[in-house]
């Protein structure tokens, strides 16, 4: 009955730490975190660019067409898997594309490095294609690169059919499907774009490039590009954009900015339709502000750790000390710490979610359990609990060598 009783006393205890959360409310010195206000898209995200975390959405997840912002997910591609002095050739059909093109002709050629700045200072149509055909042979084989990519990097609603953003669908086994993305998708491509692609300082350059000069590879024909992303001279910090505008898409942008250790990321789209072309510029501005008015950079590691259990109780595993049962320490896998924008109200929680008993055999190193960090009920990292030792199970020898034990030392 005593031992009954001690059990249940162990469990009760040991549920006690394992439910047991720790978790505080974020106080900033900022202004209380409020809504941006009205803005003129329909669709609208700011994104801290550091951890990817949404800080405010509008229809962010609701699909639409997003025009020339579609050109950053073809250049990163380029600039991953070609060499930039390669020569690309104009084909019948990249010579068709419609303005804003280049007006490069049909046998045509140009070194890669110089269609990238025609693709992302001028949003040159042509460009895009010639591209895409240079890389993978067809815009559909290029497309579905580009639909790889996008699942790669964390897209969850995002279809590319063009290299260029001209609006148009396609039929995918029976169904009809837009060239569309969403504004946390278009965040999510300009996040990877600018911090985790092996080129984004190629990309910085290039898009950051106020014009550029060049020649078609024969040298009979020269060029100029002139940047239209107003964003680079509008705001202090402003690192990287790119506009974009079709009849279904309405006018879109998307742009980065980077001030006091903090990366702002906003995604525009269906943001006015002629004559509003200025209307991206005052909701970026907007949202831009708000991000750097109401957020500040801290580390997940200020959250307070959960209560953790010391050790946890093994059955049927053989114990060194006579008399006790088996028990395996916890040992936790410490992870590189997260940087995050937080805002006043943000709630950051951990929580310890892990095992009450273990059977043996039990390896050193085995997953226990792990603690979770959360903001605002959403996990965002997770650190391993595991066997700080290991336990064997109970056999036949290891009974008996504890029988002779006991019996050499008068016990039996």
């Amino acid at each position: 009955m005593k031992k009954t009783c001690k059990k249940i006393v162990v469990v009760c205890l040991l549920l006690m730490g394992i439910l047991n959360n720790s978790f505080y409310t974020y106080a900033s010195n900022h202004k209380e975190t409020t809504e941006p206000g009205n803005l003129y898209a329909l669709s609208a995200v700011l994104m801290d660019g550091t951890s990817g975390r949404v800080l405010y959405g509008k229809n962010a997840e609701e699909p639409r067409a997003m025009a020339s912002t579609t050109k950053i997910m073809t250049c990163i591609l380029i600039l991953e898997q070609c060499n930039l002095e390669e020569t690309a050739k104009t084909s019948a059909y990249a010579a068709s594309m419609p303005k804003v093109h280049l007006g490069a002709m049909e046998g045509e050629e140009f070194l890669v490095k110089d269609l990238l700045y025609s693709l992302m200072l001028e949003s040159h149509n042509d460009s895009a294609v010639i591209l895409a055909e240079h890389l993978r042979g067809s815009v559909s084989e290029f497309a579905a690169k580009m639909n790889e990519k996008a699942k790669e990097i964390g897209c969850e609603n995002t279809w590319f059919i063009t290299p260029n953003g001209l609006d148009a669908q396609e039929e995918v086994q029976g169904e009809i499907k837009k060239h569309h993305t969403t504004a946390t998708d278009l965040g999510r491509i300009m996040r990877y774009c600018i911090s985790q692609s092996p080129k984004k300082e190629a990309f910085l350059e290039i898009t950051r490039t106020p014009s550029y000069s060049f020649q078609d590879v024969s040298g009979k024909r020269s060029f100029s590009c002139n940047n239209h992303n107003a964003f680079l001279s509008m705001m202090e910090g402003a690192l990287s954009g790119k506009t974009g505008f079709t009849s279904e898409a309405g006018y879109c942008y998307i742009g980065a900015l980077e001030r006091d250790g903090k990366t702002l990321i906003v995604a525009l789209l269906g943001c006015g339709w002629p004559n509003n072309k200025s209307y991206k510029w005052q909701d970026t501005r907007k949202l831009m502000e708000h991000g750097l008015e109401h957020y500040s950079v801290h580390a997940l590691s200020e959250a307070r750790l959960p209560q953790i259990p010391s050790a946890i109780p093994v059955e049927k595993g053989q114990s060194e000390i006579l008399g006790e049962g088996a028990k395996v320490s916890t040992v936790r896998m410490e992870t590189e710490d997260m940087q995050m924008l937080l805002g006043a109200g943000d709630e950051v929680k951990t929580i310890y979610r892990g095992k009450t008993f273990l059977e043996a055999p039990v390896r050193k190193g085995e997953k226990i359990g792990e603690i979770q960090y959360q903001v605002n009920g959403e996990t965002w990292k997770t650190e391993e609990v595991v066997a700080g030792n290991a336990v064997k199970e109970i056999d036949y020898s290891w009974c008996l060598e504890q029988t002779m034990n006991r019996w050499a030392k008068g016990g039996i």
